[in-house]
């Protein structure tokens, strides 16, 4: 800290200048993001009566934990939460192995036409047939409203698929795999004893990817899924939050807790803070791996 003011004691006056302007823009972009975060946590614990009189500002107002004892005795909520951690787990295994499985032999200088079939990959990212024909795809397959729905049809993203296959060119020497070969190795061997034990940053970084993407996805739910059991954790938050629907009879003690005007709100709140844990608690473990795979990404393969 201290070499950085004495850089900054140096630095000419216009220098210093954008660098403050910097600073406060960075600050205010921090506070539109903050403020609203902490909100939503003080107003997850504090009274219903203070949350609808707009009571709450910074910090929680007569505290109480009937918003997340409302939450947990939601069964809507918990079998949600279930099936959100399901496919996160699955669907994310499933796109680790299929994104690997496609970009090891994109990668390997052995396959002559693999710029050509990267090139048909690519185009997917640009065009595809829509929503109605996936759908059609879908219902002639006999995934609708199945688990599956929610993750076969997103089994890979192009996308990350070419960051894997661009570090897997960039990080893994070809000499290893000459060395390899010569004692013996197959390529399959090779690939689950070489590269996938040397490629941990990057897979580290597309399961931040796609376990976010799948906690957070409901669109496929909302098309494919039908019955109440299967659906995620997002299309019952999204039914508290947009269509301000709540099942009170799922919920023990209904007839003192409907009473309530401010129920609803702090249901809201309290399930949105409830949502969010999962990615707050394993974004610190993969943090360190994210900004080097931004960079790989950024590499041109």
């Amino acid at each position: 800290m201290g070499n950085q003011l004495k850089k900054f004691g140096k630095a000419p006056l216009g220098d210093k200048i954008f660098i403050i302007l910097i600073y406060i823009l960075l600050a205010a972009i921090m506070l539109v993001v903050f403020l609203p975060l902490v909100y939503i946590v003080s107003a997850s614990f504090s009274d219903p009566q203070a949350v609808i009189s707009n009571e709450v500002w910074f910090l929680p107002v007569r505290p109480t934990l009937r918003g997340y004892q409302a939450v947990f005795k939601n069964r809507n909520i918990l079998t949600g939460f279930a099936n959100s951690f399901y496919y996160m787990i699955v669907g994310t295994l499933v796109n680790i192995v299929m994104t690997v499985m496609c970009a090891y032999p994109l990668s390997r200088k052995e396959f002559t036409a693999r710029n050509k079939v990267a090139m048909i990959f690519v185009f997917t990212m640009y065009f595809s047939g829509g929503l109605i024909p996936t759908y059609m795809l879908v219902n002639s397959l006999g995934l609708v409203n199945t688990r599956w729905s929610m993750i076969i049809p997103s089994a890979m993203s192009t996308y990350n698929m070419i960051i894997c296959r661009t570090y897997f060119v960039n990080s893994i020497p070809d000499e290893l795999y000459e060395a390899g070969q010569l004692d013996g190795c197959t390529p399959f061997k090779y690939l689950l004893r070489v590269v996938v034990p040397l490629s941990k940053p990057i897979l580290a970084v597309l399961v931040l990817y796609y376990g976010v993407t799948k906690w957070n996805s409901y669109f496929d739910a909302m098309i494919y899924l039908k019955s109440q059991t299967m659906v995620p954790l997002q299309i019952v938050l999204r039914d508290i939050l947009i269509l301000n629907q709540v099942d009170y009879t799922m919920i023990s003690d209904a007839s003192a807790i409907a009473a309530q005007r401010g129920l609803t709100d702090l249901l809201k709140y309290s399930t949105i803070v409830v949502a969010s844990l999962p990615v707050l608690c394993i974004y610190p473990f993969v943090q360190k791996y994210f900004v080097k795979g931004v960079m790989i990404g950024a590499v041109k393969g």
